[in-house]
């Protein structure tokens, strides 16, 4: 981890070495914001569901089960 680490402070701030930035590699600034609303939307109704999903099942099996 400490290795990953510090090879993406090295590189940092190139995606390709001398080729490219990560502001140069970056979408369109009305497409990020296009995204950012969608996730917005969306991950609400992905935490529900987990939610409701975990209350739904959980405590369904016997203790000392086999599997």
């Amino acid at each position: 981890m400490l290795a990953f680490a510090g090879l993406a402070y090295s590189l940092f701030p190139y995606v390709i070495i001398d080729r490219m930035t990560i502001w140069q590699a970056a979408a369109h600034e009305s497409a990020l914001k296009f995204v950012l609303v969608g996730a917005v939307v969306v991950l609400p109704f992905i935490f529900g569901y987990t939610f409701f999903v975990y209350r739904l099942f959980g405590g369904k099996t016997k203790d000392g089960g086999a599997y």
